[in-house]
């Protein structure tokens, strides 16, 4: 019985001679509100316009290197209501997650932070924006999933063609 723990120990790969885990690991450690702007410029009138507001959504998301192991996903999130009568709301939103990466490729590591990071605050963000927006006397704004790994997947096509266009010599197409 004795040689059965031997063998299983000499097939465990996952941990450095010094007693290390090697293996990849990487997740949320807290999230939270970074930064929250709520304006309602129009109040009370606007409680009195008959128009229909056209809703502009923006999105960013940024990571910041905390530590070796932990970086900082800011996603903001701006959402502005308007019509012909002026702006119903503007609700600016910074909310982030502190992410621990821990034996990870970069271009893993790049790809955690920047679409499947954003992916798992993004319920957390949509709450507080429906949550700002019913507070500021509107019906709440539900803002429908949003495929972060197809847009991180589209901007680095888009980087990847900039970047073949830039090493073309000028003058050719």
């Amino acid at each position: 019985m004795a040689e059965e723990g031997n063998v299983l120990t000499d097939l465990d790969t996952d941990t450095a001679a010094n007693g290390a885990d090697n293996r990849p690991a990487a997740g949320i450690i807290s999230q939270y509100v970074k930064d929250l702007s709520v304006e309602n410029p129009n109040a009370p009138a606007c409680y009195q316009w008959q128009e229909q507001p056209q809703v502009d959504l923006q999105f960013n998301i940024a990571a910041n290197k905390v530590s070796d192991e932990v970086h900082e996903v800011e996603l903001k999130v701006n959402a502005t209501a308007k019509a012909d009568s002026g702006e119903f709301y503007l609700i600016e939103l910074a909310y982030c997650g502190l992410v621990g990466l821990r034996n990870i490729p970069d271009e893993q590591a790049h790809a955690f932070l920047y679409a499947e990071a954003p992916r798992l605050l993004f319920p957390f963000a949509r709450q507080v924006i429906a949550d700002a927006v019913q507070n500021a006397g509107f019906p709440p704004l539900i803002l429908e999933p949003i495929d972060f790994n197809g847009l991180y997947i589209q901007q680095l096509q888009q980087r990847q063609q900039q970047g073949l266009q830039g090493d073309q010599p000028v003058g050719h197409a």
